[in-house]
């Protein structure tokens, strides 16, 4: 007779699933009956909370998988269908890691990653490291705003420890997906973490995004202090794909409280009489920077136009890109 056991999903890559229980981790495939019928998304993702079925040589079969309390998700269009990929399930944070030096922080792409937080409604939590090489008036410079808009920014250090218990406890007992650009020390902070965690991130990371023919790895890395960090390479062209660009102006926190005001129920927030978003610049209620940060994503760039060319996996391990 199998146990019976429930577990998460840490690790996917075609079509084999590494589940981990409190009897261990188990590699696992999905039970037939569920992948019949209509399939227009990942059945199942890392971060999954699943119902396993044990054999005797501790492989398993997912039998059922619970109800998600969140998603980190993209739908993209095809010729015959829709198809929604699952990048996270069941994430408590978004922890956006940029630098305040080396390199210069991209704050227009921190907006980008914010975004994507409040459309997935997913907390988002800042992490502005290498602050040893800047001193706090210049990193609060370039950070400052964001907490006075009521995010979370914690400001860190992997060479000299600042933050890093701070983060730590941020980390602890949740999922966190991680995102941020390369050359911030996001591998640094996670080895200040846990020893050689940021070093097997990277690795996974480095293998996924080596080319379009790739086999795509996801996986979820435990945390010694409970919890698991999630590398998500993919979040970046969400915005992109997901956000229609009337409904931009929704997932800027300091922006969506005004659009009532505005004149027109169709305003763009660029030239049109009786905007409230505009006035609220004038006066300096909203920022130039982030003002402008949502007409450069609105209206497009060649940057952001370059990612839309960003291909991902339909269960199997099969590269899709839309047409």
């Amino acid at each position: 007779m199998k146990d019976s056991l429930d577990g998460i999903v840490i690790r996917a890559q075609s079509g084999f699933l590494m589940v981990k229980t409190e009897r261990g981790e188990h590699v696992c495939r999905l039970r037939g009956r569920l992948k019949q019928g209509d399939i227009e998304g990942d059945i199942v993702a890392v971060g999954d909370r699943v119902t396993v079925s044990l054999s005797d040589d501790g492989t398993g079969t997912i039998d059922s998988i619970h109800e998600r309390d969140a998603l980190i998700s993209r739908v993209r269009t095809g010729i015959k269908r829709d198809f929604r990929q699952i990048l996270l399930a069941n994430p408590d944070q978004i922890v956006i890691v940029f630098a305040c030096a080396e390199p210069e922080p991209h704050l227009r792409m921190l907006d980008r990653f914010l975004v994507i937080a409040e459309k997935q409604q997913i907390q988002a939590l800042i992490v502005a490291n290498k602050v040893d090489l800047v001193d706090q008036e210049k990193a609060s410079a370039s950070f400052g705003l964001y907490e006075k808009l009521g995010y979370r920014v914690l400001y860190t250090s992997a060479h000299t420890g600042q933050g890093v218990d701070a983060l730590q406890g941020q980390l602890k007992d949740k999922i966190s997906a991680l995102a941020g650009p390369s050359g911030v020390g996001k591998s640094s902070l996670l080895n200040a973490i846990q020893p050689e965690l940021g070093l097997h991130v990277r690795q996974v990371s480095e293998a996924t995004s080596k080319g379009r023919h790739t086999t795509h790895v996801r996986e979820l890395f435990p945390l010694d202090i409970g919890g698991f960090v999630a590398d998500t390479p993919g979040i970046r062209s969400l915005a992109l794909w997901d956000i229609e660009p009337e409904e931009l102006d929704a997932y800027f926190i300091e922006l969506r409280d005004l659009v009532s005001g505005c004149q027109f129920s169709d305003c763009t927030h660029t030239h049109e009489p009786g905007c409230a978003i505009q006035a609220a610049v004038s006066t300096g209620e909203v920022t130039p920077e982030r003002y402008h940060s949502y007409l450069r994503m609105r209206f497009g760039d060649e940057d952001e136009q370059s990612e839309r060319s960003d291909d991902f996996e339909e269960p199997g391990g099969q590269a899709w890109s839309p047409s």
